[in-house]
């Protein structure tokens, strides 16, 4: 055999970049790690470099689904959830502190998984989740700690991170007077890490793939969803308005799985040349990016993900918050997106009129229309996740010096 043609690494090869990541409990929390995550590989992939990675996340969760379809190993610890409330004496309710008692436990947990895995980096997304693996890393275990944050304000688990961490980054700008002077001095903004393929979408595909061949091509089209699962509360209020509505505009509305048969009774009444212009649907799947490339104006909720793909896309939207959203983060999302010019935020209790009187002028006005999402593109950052991934590697650098 002749040695001299068998391909060999060069004797300079670094070793892998060991990862830990940890955060979920939600999509919010789970899809920004798993962006970054698969930044981070193809980053490393291009310089020869290889990436191990460890999610480490509760049993039987978003997250633990989310990194078996990826193929990423997990490893689970206890954690603890707080149940908010405004008085505090509430919060010292049995629930809760039973749940306290379990962080310990967690920390301990986690601080096994983490001198056992070794990690270069730990990246924490937020969620109850992130607690315990975060205050291992950073207090018993001396790993760098990188927190990032998709909301305007701090949630509570980074909250509670973010004075231990390396660095903290976060989506946005406004953050930053909102964060103790310390941790300010280790925050960057990257913005929310968005998938790639959500911003490649092709209007035309969706035309083809979803067979609205009876929309106008001359009205704005409409894209209407609550996520995955619906919102009865933003059906209710389109449903209210939807002949009004479709006079204006082809509109598809993703209305959740549960709450397709209901609306089918509601709109079979609808006039034959409207209903053209009408799609109703449980679901949007792989066809998401084409919809959004061919809506001119979205309704929707305001959670950190929708927010950070409509500001990528550059989209007008009309934001009806989620008024149970943790800490009303929600809110805090549209109304800053509001302030900017950038969105309409339909905020307190929302009526099918009030939704009208948002709608009408950017349909009415496209002008206005694209000012709103020129504005809305100037606020998203659509290489979110190539600038967390700089961030940890700037922090793997650092400790290698």
């Amino acid at each position: 055999m002749n040695n001299e043609n068998v391909s060999r690494p060069p004797l300079t090869a670094e070793p892998p970049l060991r990862l830990i990541v940890t955060g979920g409990g939600t999509g919010g929390h789970t899809y920004p790690a798993l962006t970054a995550v698969r930044a981070l590989r193809a980053r490393l992939q291009r310089s020869g470099r290889a990436l191990e990675v460890l999610w480490v996340g509760k049993a039987d969760s978003l997250e633990s689904r989310v990194a078996a379809g990826e193929g990423i190993p997990f490893a689970t610890v206890v954690t603890g959830k707080i149940r908010r409330s405004s008085n505090p004496i509430k919060m010292l309710s049995p629930a809760n502190v039973k749940d306290m008692l379990r962080v310990p436990l967690g920390v301990l947990q986690a601080r096994k998984i983490i001198k056992r895995f070794r990690p270069d980096v730990v990246l924490a997304t937020g969620g109850y989740v992130a607690v315990p693996v975060g205050m291992a890393a950073a207090r018993l275990c001396h790993r760098p700690l990188v927190v990032h944050e998709q909301t305007v304000r701090l949630g509570l688990a980074n909250r509670s991170l973010a004075g231990r961490a390396t660095r903290v980054a976060v989506s946005s700008e406004s953050t930053l007077p909102l964060l103790p002077e310390k941790t300010r001095a280790n925050a960057v903004v990257t913005g929310n890490p968005v998938r790639p393929e959500v911003l490649q979408g092709r209007p035309e595909k969706a035309v083809h793939a979803l067979n609205l061949h009876g929309f106008d091509p001359h009205r704005p089209t409409v894209y209407v969803t609550g996520g995955a699962q619906g919102s009865q509360q933003i059906n209710t209020l389109v449903a209210g308005i939807l002949p009004w509505l479709l006079s204006r505009a082809n509109v598809i509305h993703q209305c959740g799985p549960d709450n397709l048969d209901g609306l089918r009774q509601h709109t079979a009444t609808l006039h034959p040349e409207l209903a053209a212009r009408y799609l109703l649907t449980g679901y949007v799947g792989p066809e998401l990016p084409d919809v959004l490339a061919l809506a001119d104006v979205v309704i929707s909720r305001s959670g950190a993900g929708t927010i950070a793909e409509l500001t990528a896309l550059g989209k007008a939207a009309v934001l009806v918050p989620l008024a149970t959203s943790a800490g009303d983060e929600q809110a805090h999302n549209a109304r800053h997106l509001q302030e900017t010019g950038a969105a309409v935020a339909l905020l307190g209790e929302p009526t099918p009129q009030t939704l009208g009187a948002a709608v009408d002028p950017l349909l009415a006005d496209p002008a206005r229309r694209l000012a709103m999402a020129e504005r809305a593109r100037a606020a998203g950052r659509p290489d979110a996740a190539d600038r967390l991934v700089d961030v940890l590697l700037s922090v793997v650098a650092h400790e290698d010096h």
